[in-house]
């Protein structure tokens, strides 16, 4: 048996026929991670065995026909800044975070209450502050794409949730995103990430990076199954049980792209394949409309240096962990450290900054149905290139600085697997729409899934 290439919904269909079990589901899971984890180091806790004796009596209800929710059996890995009962938060930090942090908030309900077992916590970059993936407490995974003796960088900072997805250990993945968190880790694995408007899904329970820009996301391996997982879960946090819309075809959908901005610096074989695709896109009905998007290098340059992250997360370590400020990661220290002077006016004058440009940037949506963008500009970068400070900083920024808009306009947003660049590596292509839009964005996903095929029709099977 291999669930690999089988969808979310078939899989939710098999256990409920009796043609799969929870059981057999949760052990091919432990298996791959047994196989790969050796050489990825996706997770900071696995759950196996728990979510092993979970699986079994997830099968003995099913039988009983006791039926809790879509996701009830599908094996899902947490990024280590939820809380989890009974596993430990450590945030990407050197040592674990008081035990009152491991009270599940309501997007990890939604999933305990669907039982769908919890394989384990997955790394994350310290307290969330990074684009690049890497962690100087308990090393950085290796992005499964990487060639045999090289180490790349798996994107983040939900740096081990794509991990865990490609090594087959979960088939479905949570991580955050503040600045791009959940897109850049899908872009880099070649999966799909969804991150979600703000307040849309609460943030409690969840270690903050910037209380006001955080979102909960989703990671999956395509966006058939990130839909399915979005529906099922926001059908227990905000009792919506409406459906995403299906589209069929491209035919007359307005794509805006913008001109300016996002192409900079983007390696050329990656901006090749995206405007060959946007083409394509074309060809099959839609209409490319060029936009400028409204503040958008103002915004931008409130987050070049620190935005509201770097206080934010400044006045969480001085506040109420102190203890963890002296053993920070060198590359997290020394913007947490030079945001702690920050006066009042200046965080306000940028607040103030990001609330325009998400007035500003609305009326752009009666205009076009969704904005495209290459997700992140470069190719993953080896951790051998990331030791020095000034090239960790340069390519941070450019890992960050695409996905950093739809955080700092308050829009959702996806990224989806359009092939390969010149190396080899998968590149995503990055979906905008207005807040509170994600079942119009997923649907357009959708869409385009069905013409282009899933990351693995697409991509194939890593290397590693």
């Amino acid at each position: 048996m291999t669930t690999q290439t089988t969808s979310l919904q078939a899989l939710h269909q098999q256990l409920r026929d009796g043609t799969l079990s929870a059981h057999a589901l949760m052990q091919e899971c432990a298996q791959q991670y047994a196989q790969h984890e050796p050489v990825l180091h996706a997770y900071k806790h696995w759950n196996g065995d728990a979510a092993q004796k979970q699986a079994t009596a997830i099968d003995s209800l099913l039988k009983q026909g006791i039926d809790l929710g879509p996701l009830m059996g599908i094996p899902t890995s947490v990024k280590d800044l939820y809380g989890v009962p009974d596993m430990p938060v450590f945030a990407g930090s050197s040592h674990a975070l008081p035990s009152n942090w491991q009270q599940a908030g309501p997007v990890v309900r939604s999933l305990l209450s669907q039982l769908a077992p919890i394989t384990g916590k997955t790394h994350t970059v310290e307290f969330a502050f990074g684009g690049i993936g890497t962690n100087a407490h308990w090393g950085t995974p290796v992005n499964p794409w990487s060639v045999q003796g090289e180490h790349r960088v798996p994107g983040g900072s939900s740096s081990g949730a794509g991990v865990s997805l490609l090594q087959g250990s979960a088939l479905l993945a949570l991580g955050t995103d503040t600045a791009g968190s959940v897109r850049i880790p899908a872009s880099f694995t070649g999966t799909t990430g969804l991150k979600l408007s703000a307040q849309l899904w609460s943030n409690q329970h969840i270690v903050p990076l910037s209380p006001t820009l955080d979102t909960p996301g989703l990671l999956a391996r395509s966006v058939e199954d990130l839909a399915f997982a979005f529906c099922a879960m926001d059908s227990h946090i905000n009792h919506d049980d409406s459906t995403v819309p299906t589209l069929h075809g491209l035919q007359g959908l307005r794509i805006g792209v913008p001109e300016h901005f996002f192409w900079d610096e983007v390696s050329p074989d990656i901006e090749q394949l995206i405007r060959q695709t946007l083409s394509q896109f074309e060809q099959w009905g839609a209409t490319l409309v060029p936009v400028q998007i409204p503040h958008c290098n103002e915004v931008y340059d409130v987050f070049k240096v620190g935005g509201l992250g770097a206080p934010e997360l400044s006045d969480l370590l001085h506040n109420n962990l102190p203890d963890w400020l002296d053993r920070l990661d060198p590359m997290v220290q020394m913007r947490v450290e030079a945001a702690s002077t920050m006066t009042s006016n200046e965080y306000l004058r940028r607040r103030r900054v990001l609330r325009t440009g998400a007035e500003q940037v609305k009326p752009l949506f009666q205009m076009v149905d969704v904005v495209m963008t290459p997700t992140i500009a470069i190719a993953p970068p080896t951790i051998e290139a990331m030791r020095h400070t000034d090239a960790y900083r340069h390519a941070n920024l450019l890992t960050l600085r695409n996905t950093s808009i739809a955080n700092l306009l308050d829009l959702c947003a996806l990224s989806m697997p359009v092939g390969a660049d010149s190396l080899g590596l998968p590149v995503g292509l990055q979906l905008m729409c207005a807040n509170k839009q994600e079942r119009r964005l997923l649907s357009i996903g959708r869409a385009i899934e069905k013409q282009l095929g899933t990351g693995q029709q697409i991509l194939g099977t890593p290397a590693l």
